[in-house]
């Protein structure tokens, strides 16, 4: 019996499990059972990683086999370590070698840690499942006291705002006192990447959420109870949560071509990486071109339609068979503002559209049931909701 052919899915978030779905929706369709998809990821989970600023986290954790055994893909737990595209092999952490006919990287993205002092030691950030569940378990553990009673959040960026949107209430909760929270950041204005239409918006329910905004300055050291602001300002606050920007994982720089600034891989419309055979990236670790002008976010509203059609184009690309071209026509925002609600914006110039409770509305939707594969185990709904079609951006109301 010939060996059948194997393509990898390296990652299991937003991005790799569409793909291993998209895969396996695209050879039944075909009726091919030559060819193993199998899923290569650190955990054996796939995590709602977009809601890990939340305070309640049992939602956001879904066991892989309950999504995949149903579709006959595998899933092997292990940290991919190496790739060697000449000899089309991924190396692990514990020394395996998997050989792969096509791989789909889709390893996604984590925040950036800069070498602060004293940051990795004290610091907290909400990146992972185990991260944002230590960051709890922290929280549950402070005494009552000035400067347990104070957090420092790092990064005014849509995680950053989000996070310290929810932190007064998990502190209040923990201690019983009015807490206080600062967001700092070294942009002049919060959520720069929100554009005007929207800052108005996210100053007020920061102020009505108890957060105070700190802009234009940063951070150079971390203690175990206090936090040293470049101005030379010492904060005593007893929980720093980093969410100072975002960069692609380090895989990516083994395949031997120029990223961008975030350490991107550079995909065609098809998903496939420039100059590299037999490997497609998916998520936040490629740079696709969603319309003429703009590139993907790392974000999961451009991770899961990359992973669907990178999927789909996988079995496609092996099997000598049409592929589909992905472009995404549309873009959207929604932030959550904790209490305040929530902010939605359209379009790349972020046009705010619908804010408090009507956008808030939106939001859970977004979190709670848009972003989620079928839970119920059902082969065909999986298999139907991997289809590489675009969904219509989310309703809303003003």
């Amino acid at each position: 019996m010939a060996e059948k052919a194997s393509v990898l899915v390296a990652g299991s978030g937003f991005a790799g499990l569409w793909a291993a779905l998209g895969a396996a929706r695209r050879l039944d369709e075909l009726g091919v059972d030559t060819v193993d998809v199998t899923v290569v990821s650190p955990k054996p989970y796939h995590d709602i990683r977009v809601r890990n600023y939340e305070p309640d986290l049992r939602p956001c954790r879904i066991p892989l086999s309950r999504l995949l055994d149903p579709v006959g893909v595998g899933h092997m737990t292990a940290e991919i370590a190496g790739i060697d595209p000449a000899a089309a092999t991924v190396s692990t952490a514990d020394g395996a070698s998997l050989r792969y006919d096509r791989l789909v990287l889709a390893v996604g993205s984590r925040v950036v840690s800069p070498d602060i002092p004293g940051l990795a030691e004290f610091g907290f950030d909400v990146d992972t499942y185990d991260a944002a569940l230590r960051l709890q378990e922290h929280l549950r553990s402070l005494r009552n006291d000035p400067a347990s009673a104070t957090a420092v959040v790092v990064g005014a960026g849509l995680t950053g705002i989000e996070t310290a949107s929810e932190l007064p209430a998990m502190l209040s909760d923990a201690l019983g006192v009015t807490p206080r929270v600062v967001l700092v950041d070294r942009n002049v204005h919060v959520g720069s990447d929100m554009g005007e239409s929207a800052r108005p918006v996210i100053e007020k329910a920061l102020r009505d959420n108890g957060v105070e905004a700190i802009t234009g300055v940063g951070v150079t050291a971390v203690g175990e109870r206090s936090v040293t602001l470049s101005t030379g300002e010492a904060i005593d606050a007893a929980t720093v949560v980093w969410c100072a920007g975002m960069r692609a994982h380090p895989l990516t720089s083994q395949l031997g071509v120029p990223l961008d600034r975030f350490g991107r891989l550079p995909v065609d419309d098809y998903l496939r990486v420039g100059g590299v055979t037999g490997v497609f990236a998916a998520g936040d670790v490629a740079a696709a071109r969603m319309d003429d002008e703009h590139l993907s976010v790392m974000s999961c509203q451009h991770g899961r339609p990359m992973g669907r059609y990178a999927g789909y184009n996988v079995i496609g690309d092996l099997l000598g068979l049409p592929m589909r071209p992905l472009r995404i026509p549309w873009y959207v925002t929604v932030l959550d503002l904790g209490p305040s609600g929530a902010v939605y914006t359209e379009g790349w110039d972020r046009h705010v559209v619908s804010t408090g409770a009507a956008a808030k509305a939106t939001k859970r939707i977004i979190n709670g049931e848009r972003i989620y594969p079928p839970l119920t185990g059902d082969r065909a709904a999986l298999l139907a909701a991997a289809a590489p079609e675009l969904q219509t951006a989310p309703a809303y109301e003003q």
